[in-house]
């Protein structure tokens, strides 16, 4: 599932939040990003359409349908695929290369393999 920006924006205040009606979602979204009501419904329409948000009554109460792990994890693997062949090792080696890694992150990334052997 591709979620654009503003679509994510929608999807970070119900992960924050939890279910939220709609009157209150368009609330959220302008203090945080200016939109007006209009625009928040459209993109409460889209997250729809593509299966993220479920809108029922009474208030037509959006409730998220996938989490922000499931996002992350289809958003990293396209741009992996996209742009590094696939290989979550050749992404990795440019990072690094790009932002450097300090001992501490070494350390704390050897962990995380070794809680994944």
């Amino acid at each position: 599932m591709k979620l654009f920006d503003s679509e994510l924006k929608v999807m970070e205040a119900l992960w924050k939040n939890g279910p939220m009606c709609a009157a209150q979602l368009a609330a959220a979204m302008v203090e945080d990003t200016g939109w007006n009501k209009n625009t928040t419904y459209t993109v409460i329409k889209k997250c729809i359409k593509k299966g993220a948000v479920r809108r029922t009554d009474p208030s037509f109460l959006c409730t998220p349908l996938v989490s922000r792990e499931e996002i992350q994890n289809e958003t990293t693997d396209e741009l992996i695929d996209k742009l590094f062949d696939g290989s979550a090792e050749l992404f990795f080696a440019h990072f690094v290369r790009a932002h450097g890694i300090t001992e501490q992150k070494i350390d704390d990334l050897k962990k995380i393999v070794a809680e994944h052997e």
